[in-house]
């Protein structure tokens, strides 16, 4: 076996790898060497010395050549708008080229243009949040459980927070409610049934020991049948009469009305401040279209204790993430046309007769590029919002299905996630389909694949 400095000095007369560092050069040669070993072992014939030599340098090249980063760019054919496992929603271009800005150069991320000394980042989306929301003051840390986690923690350590039990969420990734508010050292008090909670399971609970009254939209189900909850409106009624902050987790968060765009209506956040909602929390990358990131507007001493909290800097975003917010929130205020600038606005309110319009050429392309006995026929489907956005609503959408009499749905799927960039659909009814409400461009099918034929 050459050893490894020969290989490297081999490496250095091969073109296709003087870009490489020294250090990655060494790796991939040691796990060709590892590579060439357990084919010996296994009774493979390795040839003399220098074919080895010749071996490992191919395998270098190829493993060079084939390396591709971790993190790829795909086409989400699943017609899911909000994705959490694809990322969720795509940034309007404003906010990518804010991040690009910010990434490419140095930012007032904490520096006070005006007086010249150290400012806060959250000033960089303070007065947006506010003009947007009509509350005193924001905040903004890593994602909307962060947010739950950093409230609960200044506001109610050590003190009770009262809940009620159709409220006690658990959303993806096992992220449960209760965990979180053991987590923050408040003490959980359930009050009401799964299914009904009165004003007076509230009022009975309340006690020296009540530091907040917590209201939980319930993001990814719904309770029907014989039920009964207790209103924000009531809510605050209660808190006011007994001197206790009320606190809205509204997950999603609308900043617009979404029945105007003609989906099912959302909570405005606007609105729940208006009902005197003292702290409201939602996600950046749901229904608001912008980047990860958990946001909580209120009132301004309740906004103050949060922001001093010795967590709130463990979670803080960093400059990408504000820029790409800022950027967001700046389209709200100034555009006059939303579905024109956000792409979660847009997917969500794609029409059928522009999806149908686009059908042919999607289907044309993709039985050029499958061939053989693949059957590509439009259908007529739904989509879903994601995310626990409207997890009761779905969209009608059109779709492509994709059967081959020999070959599985699972395995088309298999198929197409080998694509380049990998295409991911859903597996339905014994069919693989492609959900064109998320692709606005037919062409990202010949982009994707030469030929997939297996």
């Amino acid at each position: 076996m050459p050893p490894v400095d020969e290989c490297l000095r081999a490496c250095q007369s091969r073109p296709a790898l003087a870009e490489f560092s020294h250090a990655y050069l060494k790796s991939l040669v040691t796990r060709a060497q590892k590579n060439i070993r357990a084919a010996i072992a296994k009774g493979d014939s390795s040839g003399d010395r220098d074919a080895m030599l010749t071996k490992i340098l191919a395998e270098v090249e190829r493993a060079a050549r084939d390396d591709e980063p971790v993190l790829k760019m795909i086409v989400n054919a699943t017609g899911v708008v909000l994705h959490t496992n694809l990322g969720r929603a795509i940034l309007p271009e404003p906010a990518i080229e804010a991040m690009a800005q910010a990434a490419r150069a140095a930012i007032n991320l904490e520096f006070d243009l005006e007086g010249g000394g150290r400012g806060d980042r959250d000033a960089l989306v303070e007065s947006e949040l506010c003009a947007l929301t009509g509350a005193e003051a924001a905040t903004v840390v890593n994602n909307n459980a962060a947010a739950i986690l950093l409230a609960l923690t200044a506001i109610a350590e050590g003190r009770e927070v009262i809940v009620s039990r159709g409220e006690l969420i658990e959303i993806g990734g096992s992220f449960r409610l209760p965990d979180v508010m053991a987590r923050s050292g408040a003490r959980l008090r359930e009050v009401g049934t799964t299914n009904r909670t009165h004003p007076k399971d509230y009022e009975d609970a309340i006690g020296p020991d009540t530091a907040m009254l917590l209201k939980v939209h319930p993001s990814n189900y719904r309770v029907v049948g014989f039920t009964s909850e207790v209103t924000l409106a009531e809510l605050v009624q209660i808190g006011r009469r007994r001197g206790i902050p009320v606190m809205e987790d509204l997950g999603s968060g609308a900043l617009v009305d979404m029945s105007a765009y003609g989906l099912p209506r959302e909570p405005i956040v606007a609105e729940r401040v208006a009902m005197g909602a003292e702290l409201v929390s939602f996600s950046g990358d749901k229904l608001l279209g912008g980047p990860q990131s958990g946001i909580i507007v209120g009132r301004r001493d309740l906004i103050a204790r949060i922001k001093s909290n010795a967590l709130k800097r463990a979670l803080r975003c960093d400059k990408l993430t504000l820029s790409a917010l800022s950027a967001t929130l700046r389209i709200y205020l100034r555009s006059k046309n939303l579905t024109e600038v956000l792409p979660t606005l847009r997917f969500l309110t794609r029409s059928l007769h522009a999806m149908k319009q686009m059908a042919p050429r999607a289907r044309d392309i993709l039985h050029e590029r499958l061939g053989g006995e693949f059957r590509c026929e439009i259908i007529d489907a739904t989509s879903q919002i994601g995310s626990g956005a409207l997890p009761t609503e779905e969209l009608p959408t059109v779709a492509i299905r994709v059967t081959h009499p020999n070959i599985s749905a699972s395995a088309v799927a298999d198929l197409f996630r080998r694509a380049r960039p990998p295409i991911i659909g859903r597996v339905t009814d014994d069919g693989f389909q492609l959900d064109l409400r998320t692709i606005e461009d037919p062409a990202v099918f010949a982009a994707s694949f030469p030929d997939v034929r297996p």
